[in-house]
């Protein structure tokens, strides 16, 4: 009882401070108001999210980086561009126009960048896949799923050079390696031309290559970016304000127009073979070689199938990782292991339906890279064979996927099985669950499961709140696994 008085008498200063506070601020924000008005007229105030055309021809246009096909002019330019650097808000200083056509089976961007001194323009990449932030680049970014977190991108300076990516849950990268994540690549063609007006470009984009196959008044989440170099100017159609940018996919626009396409079924096989032979001297008996020579030969498969617009097949037998790119060199001074970023086609063919967040940005509940790859050594552990199931049915993500590696070295075979499931909710807003199995011819550790639900929530576009609960179970360990 003798702290009621203090208690009491600390309620009532403090309401008399919170509406000594209200009235003053209400004053305050009487008084602002038409300062706050002229700073967003002469900053262009955040509009609401923007709406782009496409319009439908029977005649695919001419794809020779140049605008002068007629075709181009049946659609309806998107302009509306504003800088995200370096003057918030402002006008740019050069004007973009971007054009969208389509048919039954592919959708086209023409692209003019003009350009008041086009001696200037820096275009000097030419390989496929590199950060292009040393020249003068535009890029396109689709949300084909309109699920407003996951989007693919398509880049191409005023070589034509080209660079495609994944952009997973609204992750950011450092903006020296570009936006997304490169090691998805996708099928499309583009071409461009430096003119006396600035630069052009055309790019062409299978429906396949978006996981479209038939649909009707299709909506997708769209944004533009345009990227001047020796003026260090970005340029964005949508989410032009610096905390948002490119990878802000719940900033994006929409695109709106494409209806009755149909590409067939997505089907591609890649299949591989390697044929050899080793040998060995009569002198390396006694060091573990057999001396002579023995053939050597190997193959394998991979296989993509539609099964619905949206919904994906991947299997693979006998994986050969070759095409994957290396790894960067990186020099570890932490106590810390690096965090290398998964670049296996198999795993990154919607790689963001299995992104379960438990902290910090390389912190996941399940993480790809440690199948097939041995976790000390970093060699690799080869896989017999998988399958993968992803994509969206209505508002629901789906992914389910099961791996199976065989022994190599110190490492035991294994079979990997992982199912998600999200459900849309508002805004870009997701609820989901995840349950992860793994066995393996360990016989200290034949097991470990993990399953867990987590949510994102978006409150007045700004607000993100992140959520999770997630529990273990390993043998010999009874507690300390749910978090």
């Amino acid at each position: 009882m003798t702290n009621a008085f203090p208690k009491r008498a600390l309620v009532i200063a403090c309401s008399f401070f919170l509406a000594a506070l209200c009235r003053s601020s209400l004053f305050l924000v009487a008084q602002s108001q038409p300062n706050t008005q002229a700073k967003q007229r002469q900053l262009g105030a955040q509009e609401p999210l923007g709406t782009a055309s496409a319009s439908r021809i029977e005649r695919a246009p001419k794809l020779d980086g140049t605008l002068d096909d007629p075709a181009w002019q049946q659609a309806t330019p998107t302009s509306k561009f504003l800088q995200r650097e370096p003057f918030e808000g402002q006008t740019p200083t050069e004007k973009t126009e971007v054009r969208t056509l389509y048919d039954r089976h592919e959708v086209y961007f023409g692209i003019t960048c003009f350009d008041s001194d086009p001696k200037r323009i820096v275009a000097t990449e030419l390989r496929r896949d590199v950060p292009q932030e040393l020249d003068d680049y535009f890029e396109i970014i689709i949300d084909s799923a309109h699920h407003r977190r996951n989007a693919y991108v398509f880049q191409i300076n005023p070589l034509g050079t080209q660079r495609d990516a994944l952009i997973t849950e609204e992750q950011r990268t450092d903006r020296s390696t570009g936006d997304g994540d490169p090691g998805w690549d996708g099928v499309w063609a583009s071409e461009a031309r430096i003119t006396k007006q600035g630069w052009t470009a055309t790019i062409a984009i299978p429906f396949t290559t978006l996981n479209f196959m038939q649909s009707r008044d299709v909506i997708w989440g769209i944004n533009f970016k345009r990227f001047v170099r020796r003026k260090n100017e970005e340029d964005l159609w949508s989410g032009w304000r610096r905390t948002y940018g490119a990878a802000k996919i719940s900033q994006a626009g929409e695109l709106r127009g494409i209806s009755e396409i149909g590409s067939g079924r997505l089907f591609i096989v890649k299949p591989y073979g390697l044929v050899g032979f080793s040998h060995f001297p009569p002198n390396t008996a006694g060091t573990g070689f057999t001396p002579g020579t023995s053939p050597l030969y190997t193959g394998g498969v991979d296989v993509k199938l539609g099964l619905r617009s949206n919904l994906v097949a991947n299997f693979t037998a006998n994986t050969d990782f070759a095409d994957a790119d290396v790894d960067t060199q990186k020099f570890n001074l932490t106590p810390y292991k690096l965090f290398f970023p998964e670049k296996r086609q198999f795993f990154l063919e919607n790689a963001g339906v299995f992104d379960f967040s438990i902290g910090g940005d390389n912190d996941l509940l399940f993480f790809s890279r440690q199948i097939g790859i041995d976790p000390v050594t970093g060699e690799e552990v080869p896989v017999n064979g998988g399958a993968k199931i992803t994509g969206s049915l209505g508002k629901f993500e789906l992914g389910l996927m099961d791996v199976d590696t065989r022994s190599s070295g110190p490492n035991p075979y294994a079979n990997y099985a992982v199912a998600r499931v999200k459900r849309s909710l508002w805004g870009g807003s997701y609820i989901g669950l995840m349950g992860i199995d793994k066995h393996s011819g360990n016989p200290f550790d034949n097991f470990n499961q993990t399953s867990g639900t987590d949510t994102r929530l978006v409150f007045f576009r700004n607000l993100v709140v992140h959520g999770f609960a997630t529990q273990t179970r390993t043998p010999g360990f009874s507690s300390g696994q749910t978090d």
